[in-house]
């Protein structure tokens, strides 16, 4: 039998806390959570008996690029191994972890921990390999997950036979499962310029509907009286089997099978790309796993809205001129489905993940809009350093044969200027961290991105901005002044540009100064092609000295299964001091 536990052995599972203390000393002090101080050439951290003593070079930002190799750990003045269990529990009460929520959070780190552990057991892929790699190798071998949360692939609820399956690094073929649910109890909704109907049958194909419409007849049901949807097989076995019974009983719903396609699972894990027709939509299902400081569940109430946003925001951007110079575009999502459980509704408050079990919806592909000499990329791809020290970055740079300042700033034209745009214009912000944009690659270059996960992860922060009434949940016009900019200075200058600057500095391409330079560059001639909104860069000042800093990791550290009110995202934030602007002045 297969061990399907051969990627935990004492090499890798060494290499692997050694990289998350890293990360862990490097965010908990970006955060300032913890306070390093001088010693001999390197820094200290203590807690109780147990010394951690580190090298680090600063980069703006207060960010500590830690070597990883340095890291040296005593206990009673004797040396002890670096283990990031031990971290955790040593510096609890300095980082605020509870007594009730750190044996979860532990968890969360084994978990994190043994991602990383069978990502060093996949084949070796470089650098230099993944600059010319497709769209969907790219995707599986990326090893860091989100850049800033220590715990970041904590997916409470696989098992080891779960992770195999259904990891996003596992690459491995997935085929949905498809449930015929009851249409007086299920909420379906569609763009505007498509039927359900016909969106089915495109992903389907007539074999399939006609198959799953024998199996409804079968269970003594009409298929008229049922929508079809999908749902992962993890969910299906583990949650819809048992938590939905008595509706499964009642034939309210009817497993029907699996479709034919196979799928392959994307970094946020419940989000799947068709690779037997990569035109197809994408698919995103419900997930009751625990993940980043989340239950991965979906809305039916949230999904009856989702298609109407989608076309708002697509019809924004196809319409304005700025952005369609800059070649920015978004994938609609642009139909979806729940399931409305009413004994669980009846039981529960409206935000329960119990009432977020079973729905899905359909994204458009990016493969149909590629020209040709085009390829695509995870914009997380641009953070990935492989196991001898490299950077996909970089090496796109290299490939390329630009100046590396003439390649970043194509990026920062493709993904930062529409940002700025959109938020100046309409006061629209997305959540643009790497896994919700793709890349759209020519010669190496980033020419354009693509933005998705709309519904969910868009705000509009101004009471003037006109949408439709579909949409209108989107508005958060409660947000401060102070905090709107933080859409740029914290999801983009914080979280990406960071991480991305010492890279580059690394491998000799651009030293910091170089890079803010060039950032700064962007941001001052853009505004300046855009008069129209000068009066907004006066009040939103992209060249102020400094900004809030604000902290992702003491959010999930203080609520790890829901670590921001999604209703009230402004004042969930965790808050520690300031920031300096590094393009400032």
């Amino acid at each position: 039998m297969t061990d399907l536990t051969a990627h935990l052995h004492p090499a890798g599972w060494a290499v692997a806390n050694r990289a998350l203390v890293r990360k862990a000393l490097a965010e908990f002090t970006h955060e300032r959570l913890l306070e390093p101080v001088a010693s001999g050439k390197g820094y200290r951290v203590a807690a109780g008996p147990s010394e951690y003593h580190f090298e680090a070079r600063l980069y703006p930002l207060n960010h500590w690029e830690v070597n990883a190799a340095s890291i040296t750990r005593t206990v009673e003045g004797a040396a002890a191994a670096v283990d990031a269990l031990d971290f955790i529990t040593e510096f609890h009460e300095q980082l605020g972890i509870g007594a009730e929520m750190l044996p979860v959070y532990l968890e969360e780190i084994s978990s994190t921990l043994a991602s990383t552990a069978y990502k060093l057991s996949k084949p070796d892929l470089t650098a230099d390999d993944l600059a010319g790699a497709d769209f969907q190798t790219i995707e599986s071998a990326m090893t860091e997950g989100h850049p800033c949360f220590v715990a970041n692939s904590g997916r409470l609820g696989f098992g080891v036979t779960d992770y195999r399956a259904f990891a996003p690094e596992a690459g491995q073929p997935v085929w949905l499962a498809w449930l015929a649910v009851r249409k007086d109890r299920a909420t379906v909704s569609h763009s505007e310029t498509i039927t359900y109907e016909g969106m089915l049958r495109d992903e389907l194909g007539a074999t399939v509907l006609q198959r799953f419409a024998e199996r409804i007849r079968a269970a003594g049901a009409e298929p008229a009286d049922y929508h079809l949807m999908p749902v992962h097989p993890w969910q299906w076995e583990n949650k819809t089997s048992i938590t939905f019974a008595a509706d499964i009983a009642q034939r309210h719903i009817i497993y029907v099978g699996t479709s034919d396609d196979d799928y392959q699972a994307q970094q946020s894990i419940r989000t799947f790309f068709n690779r037997s027709h990569p035109e197809r939509n994408y698919v995103k299902t419900a997930l009751s796993v625990l993940n980043v400081g989340f239950m991965r569940g979906l809305s039916p109430t949230y999904m009856e809205k989702t298609p109407a946003i989608n076309d708002w925001v697509h019809g924004l951007v196809e319409n304005d001129v700025v952005l369609k110079r800059y070649g920015f575009s978004v994938l609609r999502e642009i139909a979806a489905v729940g399931y409305h459980n009413l004994y669980y509704e009846a039981a529960t408050p409206r935000t329960s993940p119990y009432r977020k079990m079973l729905s899905a919806l359909w994204r458009e592909s990016p493969v149909p809009a590629l020209d040709e000499g085009e390829r695509l990329a995870t914009m997380a791809s641009l953070l990935h350093v492989d196991r001898h020290g490299k950077s996909l970055a970089a090496a796109l740079i290299r490939s390329s044969g630009l100046a590396p300042a003439d390649w970043l700033r194509s990026y920062l034209d493709a993904y930062l200027v529409p940002l700025l745009h959109c938020f100046y214009a309409y006061e629209l912000v997305y959540m643009p961290h790497g896994e919700n944009l793709i890349l759209v690659l020519r010669d190496g270059v980033p020419v354009r991105v693509i933005m998705n996960d709309i519904a969910e992860e868009i705000a509009v922060t101004s009471a003037a901005t006109e949408i439709p009434e579909d949409a209108e949940r989107v508005r958060f016009a409660n947000v401060p002044d102070d905090e709107k900019l933080l859409c740029v200075f914290t999801d983009v200058f914080d979280c990406i540009f960071r991480f991305l600057s010492p890279l580059l500095d690394a491998e000799v391409l651009l030293t910091a100064s170089e890079f803010w330079s060039v950032v700064g560059s962007a941001v001052r001639d853009y505004q300046e092609a855009t008069p129209e909104l000068a009066e907004a860069f006066v009040k939103y000042d992209m060249f102020a000295p400094e900004f809030a800093l604000s902290c992702l990791n003491r959010l999930q550290l203080r609520n790890n299964q829901n670590m921001v009110d999604l209703t009230d995202v402004s004042n969930s934030l965790q808050f520690a001091g300031t920031l300096e602007n590094p393009i400032a002045g």
